[in-house]
């Protein structure tokens, strides 16, 4: 059993995370004002101190803590370690994501520090944006003089406005969450200066950052306290950081194999970044930032000079990539410009044919892998240091004659891909069992609001996909975007049995083309393009003769947006469409399905707007 300590962002995150597992787990908040939905999960709310969390891990059988609580609940994140370190139990602590220091902030310490540097400044007029708790923790600043007018902002509820009557701050100095944004109350205020603290993405610090900067309005950012905390006696407690979903599991399924059914696994792409950075730090371990923004955690293989070893492992997905040696080779040049230039080496595939977006006879290394390799070493390098980054995979000759390369023009080895960074698991009943508690929690969701939205389940084949879809439907909850992989008909056929009165299914044009010819399972290893059937479409939608054609030598699907007008292409995706609602529609019987065909950049065909 899990327990998670919450009442955060990160904390609602680490519950998605875990209802993916189907399993039972305890969410536990100090009050009630989280609205959460839960299916797998219990709730647990009131404080609890050492001894009571000693007590609730030995009375549930508690094997693993996951610490979600705000950062600077220092109290509270000391008694989960106390307890842990006294029951022998791992604790992942879930941190946020937080920006770098920046220059023109100043930076405090502490509280105390911060009123100190207040009064050093002069800083008279001040809007406080660090919650109501901490109206006691700045009486130092707000209490002692006669000249200085000083604003909380807090949340719009009587147990805020109790705590500040306790310490006697004016009430007409609070002002609320609720009412305006911070820019339009910094210009409604005019404070010589604003204090707030280092919450992180999560906690709306940039917005804050941003607002002061438009303003041009001093800044004052109190410190996050360290984690974990410094506590005589515990320094050998089993702790470890994530900052992020991805990371959030990779980490369970470490400390907690049995909690999953199927083990997400890493792309390789994230494989050979982490080797990148293993060269170059010439670290056992590493952390890399993924796309989401999240780091999460890689072990090196070995390291022999500059070139680093990273094993793949794809978790419980079929891939035939799984245990290969993805290397890195890393040599520092001298470039005023910190140019970072990537090659492809031994076992790494060259592109010989249009269509897959990278400049033929060049590796077969995707944008996203190279996107992030770049970011992840462009850090680590000194000013006006340069790098040269050798990808080589010494079995990825003899593995990638095995794939589907070789028919998109790869040849001489694999690719090096992954638009997300994590691979996720495809066998077939896991993934659908996973995929129906997905869909079980989102219909959950979307039916406890106010106003029930349309569509009530948003389904998308993966990462890039859900990215361009969220942006279609930004009313919709997270938990609303399912996967389906390339499992669409068991997944429309599941909305069916759970009840799904509007389903909306984006899908990218390779997968379309497979699913108009009546593939529900758009899986390459058992369906690939059919040229003929695409041609016969394109004739079906008054193609040029000449376009038609061309559609013969076609590499991927997704040659067709440039090689297509835009009115052409838009009649090619309405077949496209017909055909894919024809296939699919059947399955959703008392229900309404709305298809939405995505281009790689992120243009939207729906097949209603063209019918």
């Amino acid at each position: 059993m899990i327990l998670i300590f919450g009442g955060t962002t990160e904390g609602r995150r680490a519950v998605q995370v875990l209802e993916e597992a189907g399993k039972p787990f305890w969410y536990s908040t100090r009050g009630n004002e989280q609205d959460i939905p839960l299916v797998n999960g219990m709730r647990i709310t009131g404080g609890m101190d050492v001894l009571a969390m000693r007590q609730f891990v030995a009375d549930h059988d508690i094997r693993l803590i996951i610490d979600a609580a705000h950062p600077f609940a220092t109290l509270l994140h000391t008694h989960i370690l106390q307890a842990a370190h006294h029951c022998l139990i791992p604790v992942i602590r879930y941190e946020r994501q937080y920006p770098p220091h920046e220059k023109d902030i100043s930076w405090c310490d502490d509280y105390d520090e911060a009123i100190h540097q207040l009064k050093e400044e002069g800083i008279t007029r001040l809007l406080a944006l660090t919650g109501v708790q901490t109206i006691e923790k700045l009486q130092g600043y707000w209490k002692t003089a006669s000249d200085t007018v000083c604003w909380f902002r807090i949340l719009d509820r009587d147990q805020s406005r109790d705590i500040a009557q306790r310490y006697g701050f004016p009430a007409d100095h609070l002002v609320y969450y609720e009412k305006e944004n911070t820019l339009s109350l910094i210009q409604k205020l005019q404070p010589q200066a604003i204090l707030t603290k280092e919450s992180g993405v999560s906690g709306g610090y940039q917005e804050k950052v941003s607002a002061a900067r438009l303003s041009n309005t001093r800044l004052f950012v109190v410190k996050r306290p360290a984690y974990p905390p410094l506590i005589p006696g515990l320094e050998g407690v089993n702790v470890h950081t994530v900052n992020g979903p991805h990371g959030l599991r990779l980490k369970i399924q470490q400390l907690l194999p049995s909690f999953y059914e199927l083990h997400t696994g890493l792309t390789t792409g994230t494989c050979a970044t982490a080797a990148a950075v293993g060269a170059l730090t010439q670290s056992d371990i590493v952390n890399v930032r993924i796309p989401d923004g999240e780091d999460i955690e890689v072990s090196i293989g070995h390291i022999t000079g500059n070139t680093a070893t990273v094993i793949k492992h794809a978790g419980d997905d079929p891939d035939i990539t799984d245990g290969l040696e993805i290397q890195a080779t890393v040599t520092i040049t001298d470039d005023p410009e910190q140019k970072i230039i990537i090659r492809g080496g031994e076992g790494v595939g060259k592109v010989t044919l249009p269509g897959l977006g990278l400049p033929i006879g060049g590796p077969a290394i995707n944008e996203t892998p190279q996107k992030m390799i770049r970011e992840n070493l462009l850090p680590l390098l000194d000013n006006h240091q340069g790098a040269v980054v050798t990808i080589t995979v010494p079995a990825g000759r003899e593995i990638g004659e095995k794939t589907f390369n070789p028919r998109v023009g790869v040849i001489d080895g694999i690719s090096i891909v992954g638009t997300s960074g994590i691979v996720k698991p495809f066998s077939a009943d896991a993934w659908m069992s996973s995929i129906r508690k997905e869909m079980s929690v989102g219909l959950s969701v979307v039916r406890s609001m106010n106003e029930s939205p349309q569509p009530e389940i948003v389904i998308n084949s993966g990462a890039k996909s859900e990215r361009f879809m969220r942006q279609q439907f930004p009313h919709l909850p997270l938990q609303a975007f399912i996967h389906y992989g390339n499992f669409i008909g068991e997944t429309i056929r599941m909305a069916h049995e759970l009840g799904v009165h509007h389903l909306a299914m984006g899908v990218m044009i390779g997968k379309a083309v497979k699913l108009a010819e009546g593939n529900l399972d758009t899986h390459s290893h058992k369906v690939t393009l059919n040229k003929a059937f695409l041609q016969q479409m394109a004739h079906e939608a008054g193609c040029e003769k000449e376009n038609i054609e061309k559609i013969s030598k076609l590499t991927l699907a997704r040659e067709l947006w440039t090689m297509l007008s835009e009115t052409e292409m838009e009649k090619l995706a309405t077949v496209i469409l017909r055909h894919c609602h024809e296939h699919c529609a059947p399955l959703l019987p008392e229900g309404t399905l709305d298809i939405l065909l995505i281009s790689d950049e992120g243009k939207i065909i729906h097949l209603d707007n063209h019918q």
